[in-house]
């Protein structure tokens, strides 16, 4: 009897598109998630060029916005898990950047 084992791997992001609601991931095995932008206020705060602004981290496991200072992980967005920083940690975050402008 011969049996084949499942590929575990999780699919990396290959591209980003970003709108001003929703966050769209391209994923390596073809499929495209989207969530709302919501559930990363961080990127719902910035500018059109701000979140134009990614970059691939871990081999594409992850999304890097350097101008936002947010990380997405693929797994999060696969499991459905939105942004979870603190209401605090985000008013810091945007008390911050109103300052610095």
């Amino acid at each position: 009897m011969s049996s084949s084992t499942a590929d575990t791997q999780s699919p990396t992001a290959a591209s980003i598109n970003v709108d001003d609601e929703t966050l769209f991931v391209d994923l390596s095995d073809g499929r495209t998630i989207s969530v709302p932008l919501a559930w990363y206020p961080r990127l719902a705060s910035g500018t059109q060029e701000e979140r134009a602004a990614w970059r691939l981290i871990g081999g594409g496991r992850g999304i890097h916005w350097p101008d936002l200072d947010e990380d997405v992980s693929v797994d999060d967005l696969l499991a459905g898990r939105p942004s979870g920083e603190s209401q605090t940690s985000l008013k810091r975050w945007l008390d911050e950047r109103k300052s610095n402008k």
